[in-house]
């Protein structure tokens, strides 16, 4: 495992605990040899966790549609700085290019990008880890709606519990560095599909 795919928020949030945390995810990451693939903003969390990671000497990679390059966000002190045409090939790319997906606090964009990730593992597209920073319990009304996706029948536990949920980083790293994934939900068992 090289390089984890940070997704998070381009703005900074309300609480100060949100960026430090995001400073603290790009030295750590850093610290246990990591490289950084995240969208190639230089606002809000985005660019918190590639400042902290380019402060520690760390290895970081942008990956930012020309729209939003043009609108001069992007970030100008990355390790490598990819424009793509549009957002769904900074998802492709951004997947790509990483061993795993850690999202901070962020919104619809976080969401997306980070559930996306996640079914692709479900599927068996690929076998990766996924996790979420829990700053100031941020994601516990998520945890607690993917628990009920199982609790209804429309999940197995198995791939709710492919998902991490630590306010820690060290608990994430150390969670990837061990991850198994489970089976594809679409491999077969007995015959029948994985459903």
């Amino acid at each position: 495992m090289k390089n984890i795919g940070i997704f998070c928020g381009s703005s900074a949030g309300l609480s100060p605990a949100y960026m430090d945390s995001a400073r603290a995810v790009g030295k750590r990451l850093v610290h246990n040899a990591f490289g950084i693939v995240y969208g190639g903003g230089r606002v809000g969390l985005m660019g918190a966790v590639a400042d902290s990671a380019i402060a520690c000497g760390g290895h970081v990679t942008g990956v930012i549609p020309e729209a939003l390059f043009e609108r001069e966000i992007a970030h100008t002190g990355l390790s490598d700085l990819r424009v793509v045409a549009n957002m769904h090939e900074r998802k492709n790319m951004m997947a790509e290019l990483s061993d795993g997906f850690i999202a901070l606090p962020g919104g619809a964009g976080t969401l997306e990008e980070i559930f996306e990730q996640w079914t692709w593992a479900q599927l068996g597209i690929h076998r990766k880890p996924c996790a979420f920073l829990n700053v100031n319990h941020f994601y516990q009304p998520l945890e607690a709606m993917i628990q009920q996706t199982v609790r209804e029948g429309f999940m197995k536990q198995e791939y709710a519990d492919m998902l991490l949920f630590s306010d820690n980083i060290d608990d994430i790293i150390h969670h990837f560095k061990n991850y198994t994934p489970p089976a594809s939900k679409w491999s077969t068992q007995n015959g029948e599909p994985r459903v």
